[in-house]
């Protein structure tokens, strides 16, 4: 994607062949700033501090992480302790450990010598693995967008509705939930986004309304609590979230709130679909209320609110009584009987079992010999 008209992405390689470049998420959308990883710990620090989220982006920066660790010391011990640090950071994401193991399986049976171009291979592979399956997904999304749009009178544009941040900057290029978006604008269809703030965080606030703002997307931030009342006057045609980890019978765990619009969709009528990578479906947990852990953060996000004064200056401010509790849930699970449809890289599916095996048939357990 874009930046005032420099291509970019979310993590790279930097010009002196191993260091790692990220774009400072929480230096956004008021100033725009790159960091440079150069040890595993900085990389486990970005993505614990939140410089760098999004369930794909998260495990791409991860897998760089590893690679930094093996250009320094590709010991198994170092390897081990480096895969820890780096695990520990975000206990919902699925895709981190999937990219964790992906590298650690590529360094296996390698000499120390060897593991540290292996690893680099093996990150970069993930990288140009995600960008090919966003743009899929973007793809397979945006005729949904453009079945929207036949229904719609000529001068509307499709209204849709997202929530937190699911566009280029939660992965390593195009986005989740954001890539039909953007497809379907460069594709010249009318389009207007409803941008959930995405308390207590405000990824929607301050990244999505960013990124769709330099992409030239007509957009409107809301209060959380803004999009039950739309869909009841029918101002939105579809609701479009991503996902941080998809049980295997298609329940979808996403940023806190994420629940409560679907809830507001069913009951109105409006399609809700999942936009994911395979790399974010956990095909080992079934049930996700009772299954997924959801991380629970500082309760300073809730307390507490940064923003840009009328002086220009960068300032967090408390918005709570002093002596009040505050807890800060960073996920919720929507089950699977309330999303219309999961959009994936291989096509769109129904958010069950048997929706996803469809399109993941190498998933199928084979049944076990009798006797």
């Amino acid at each position: 994607m874009k930046i005032d008209g420099v291509a970019y992405r979310s993590v790279w390689v930097e010009e002196d062949g191993w260091s790692v470049g990220i774009i400072d998420q929480t230096r956004l959308p008021h100033a725009f700033a790159t960091l440079t990883l150069t040890t595993a710990s900085d990389a486990a620090r970005a993505i614990r501090t939140m410089q760098v989220r999004g369930a794909p982006l998260i495990g791409a920066v991860a897998a760089y992480g590893l690679c930094l660790q093996a250009r320094a010391d590709a010991a198994d011990a170092a390897l081990k302790h480096a895969y820890d640090e780096l695990l520990a950071t975000r206990p919902t994401a699925v895709n981190l450990k999937w990219a964790l193991d992906r590298v650690m399986a590529a360094l296996a049976n390698l000499g120390t010598q060897a593991r540290a171009a292996a690893a680099y291979a093996e990150a970069a592979a993930i990288a140009e693995d995600d960008i090919a399956t966003c743009r899929a997904i973007g793809q397979h999304g945006r005729g949904l967008i453009e079945a929207a749009a036949k229904r719609r009178p000529a001068d509307r544009p499709v209204n849709v509705l997202t929530h937190c941040n699911a566009g280029w900057l939660a992965t390593v290029d195009w986005g989740t939930a954001l890539a039909p978006v953007y497809m379907a604008h460069d594709a010249g269809i009318p389009i207007h986004v409803w941008v959930d703030e995405t308390r207590p965080r405000n990824q929607g606030a301050s990244l999505t309304a960013w990124e769709l703002g330099k992409h030239g997307v007509r957009h409107t931030v809301i209060a959380d609590n803004a999009g039950g009342h739309l869909m009841q006057h029918g101002r939105v045609d579809l609701c479009i979230v991503g996902t941080d980890r998809t049980t295997a019978q298609g329940d979808v765990c996403n940023k806190i709130g994420t629940y409560l619009k679907a809830l507001a969709a069913h009951d109105n009528g409006v399609p809700f679909y999942v936009a994911l990578p395979h790399s974010t479906i956990d095909w080992a947990t079934g049930d996700g209320v009772k299954e997924i852990p959801i991380e629970e953060r500082s309760a300073s996000e809730v307390t507490e609110i940064t923003g840009r004064t009328t002086d220009g200056r960068i300032a967090t401010v408390t918005i709570t009584p002093a002596g009040s509790a505050a807890a800060n849930f960073a996920f919720d699970v929507t089950p699977a009987r309330y999303v219309t449809a999961l959009i994936t890289e291989r096509g769109v599916c129904a958010a069950s079992r048997e929706g996803l095996l469809a399109l993941y048939p190498e998933r199928h357990r084979p049944a076990r010999a009798a006797g």
